[in-house]
């Protein structure tokens, strides 16, 4: 009987988690990956992070392509926009499609 309460148990709280990753909202997923690709070394939200690549509001002056082209192809997207931060932001190209799309509706979702 013990067993069979363990098991019931382990699915609970395996189940349980594995329910709450799916119901992850893209802003949240995207807040994740801001994160986990440490986007603060470069820039800022909210205060937190690299003053100097402040991204506060970025949602109301970007669309979410212009966003996602920043991400993907930085160094075009710096010409077009004449910026000449140094150093450069690379490309993200190589990101899973869950996670840029997560990125872009995190960054999309900053407005003043």
């Amino acid at each position: 009987m013990r067993n069979i309460l363990r098991v019931a148990v382990a699915v609970v709280v395996f189940g349980g988690a594995a329910g709450s990753a799916a119901a992850q909202s893209p802003v949240e997923k995207g807040q994740q990956v801001f994160t986990a690709q440490k986007c603060s070394i470069c820039h800022s939200i909210a205060g937190k992070g690299n003053a100097k690549g402040v991204l506060d509001g970025i949602g109301s002056k970007l669309s979410a392509d212009e966003i996602r082209q920043w991400i993907t192809d930085a160094p075009t997207m710096a010409t077009k926009a004449k910026a000449e931060r140094k150093p450069p932001m690379k490309a993200y190209a190589s990101l899973a499609k869950d996670e840029l799309d997560g990125l872009v509706a995190y960054l999309q979702s900053l407005k003043k």
